[in-house]
């Protein structure tokens, strides 16, 4: 992750110094499939074990845009998606003293992304990179415990196609670790992992 965010940086600032810039703004309409692995760590000494789960989750949502492109072809934009995608969510019942439905999931919340577009051949073709900003949310029904939100980064690299106006993209996204410790109850805490495979199409105006 380090290594493909510092390669993004290093990319930003080499073509950011340009003498001319066409600036658009337009919409976008994306699908793909996130993954999702998460740990939760008991807290309590009388129960030390782990609980494990994965999961993979199709998801599909919208984003605004605006960007420049340079007279040498570069393109370099931000996009900001105003709706919570959601990555992950699930369910347990326990018996015993802390008997009850254990229910949380996650979310991704106000994900903006910096990213460039760099063309390669004459027929519209580019691959893209970018640094993704966004705001992890959880949302629990447990007894005792509450979880709560943590900014992460992530790093999206991929390829895509313009046609006049249009464009289409096929990009993956890799987030950072997150670790969060319970409040109240046990002192539990949940160590969880997110990417995503995303196909993108965006209108500019």
């Amino acid at each position: 992750m380090k290594k493909i965010l510092s390669i993004i940086s290093a990319s930003f600032l080499l073509f950011s110094a340009t003498a001319k810039a066409e600036m658009t703004y337009g919409i976008g309409l994306m699908a793909g499939q996130v993954s999702t692995s998460g740990t939760e760590t008991e807290g309590s000494a009388a129960d030390t074990s782990n609980r494990s789960k994965s999961i993979d989750e199709f998801f599909a949502g919208a984003d605004v845009f605006i960007e420049n492109e340079t007279a040498n072809g570069y393109t370099f934009g931000v996009s900001y998606v105003p709706l919570d995608v959601e990555i992950g969510s699930g369910q347990r019942t326990d018996s015993g003293i802390s008997s009850g439905t254990r229910k949380a999931s996650a979310e991704l919340s106000n994900l903006i992304t910096l990213y460039g577009n760099y063309p390669i051949g004459s027929d519209g073709a580019y691959t893209v990179a970018g640094i993704h900003y966004t705001t992890v949310k959880t949302i629990e029904t447990l007894p005792n415990t509450t979880y709560g939100d943590e900014n992460i980064f992530g790093a999206m690299i991929g390829f895509g196609k313009k046609s006049g106006n249009s464009k289409f993209e096929l990009f993956y996204s890799d987030f950072q670790d997150i670790s969060l410790s319970g409040n109240g109850g046990n002192g539990n805490k949940v160590d969880a992992d997110a990417d995503a495979i995303t196909f993108r199409y965006s209108y500019g105006f």
